[in-house]
């Protein structure tokens, strides 16, 4: 039986829920989930992640005439980002992204 969550989900479903809208959707499970650290770790590796990558390409979008094609040519592969630590979540995974996936383990983890 997974672990339950604030929400009475399995921790599973809670924690892949923190990737589809980005640093939002970490953000929101983060303050939500106070207990469950599968959960949090997630929600923080998933701010750690998208925060960074959509102030990049807010930046590079104000680049005129090239800017809104640089944006488009890294956000779209970019989707992968979502799908790849979701689908490990989603597996029950402590999946780490190298260097921010430390920081979020120290994070949740970490005492």
């Amino acid at each position: 039986m997974p672990y339950k969550t604030f929400l009475g989900l399995p921790e599973n479903i809670v924690a892949a829920l923190c990737y589809p809208v980005g640093w939002l959707s970490g953000l929101f499970f983060l303050l939500l989930e106070r207990k469950n650290k599968f959960v949090r770790f997630h929600a923080m590796q998933s701010i750690l992640l998208f925060m960074p990558f959509a102030l990049f390409i807010f930046l590079v979008a104000w680049i005129p005439t090239i800017g809104w094609i640089i944006a488009d040519g890294v956000g779209m592969p970019g989707l992968l980002l979502i799908v790849i630590p979701m689908y490990m979540a989603f597996r029950g995974s402590k999946f780490k992204i190298p260097i921010i996936g430390k920081i979020a383990y120290d994070f949740a983890y970490g005492e």
